[in-house]
């Protein structure tokens, strides 16, 4: 199965609302998606074809409602990062 299949079926399971061509055009939110409800295999996968530092920079633009607090303080501890608040939506 070659990178771009790959990252096709990964976007069919962590954006499974998207059309995967519309999941893989908004890298960001799907590497934020990767990162929140992807397991190991599919982070490596994603990291191979797209880059550790894209990780990083999703994690610092995260948008509210896609990480869970476990998901967040992880991934600032693989980062070495001070965690910061978690994104929040706000209802009027």
């Amino acid at each position: 199965m070659d990178s771009n299949d790959q990252l096709v079926r990964i976007a069919k399971k962590v954006m499974w609302w998207e059309n995967p061509s519309v999941a893989l055009a908004q890298p960001l939110r799907f590497i934020m998606q990767v990162m929140a409800l992807g397991n190991w295999r599919d982070v490596q996968v994603v990291r191979e074809c797209l880059g550790w530092e894209t990780f990083r920079e999703a994690l610092l633009k995260a948008e509210p409602g896609v990480f869970d607090k476990r998901s967040w303080a992880y991934w600032h501890a693989v980062f070495g990062l001070p965690e910061r608040v978690l994104p929040r939506r706000s209802f009027k």
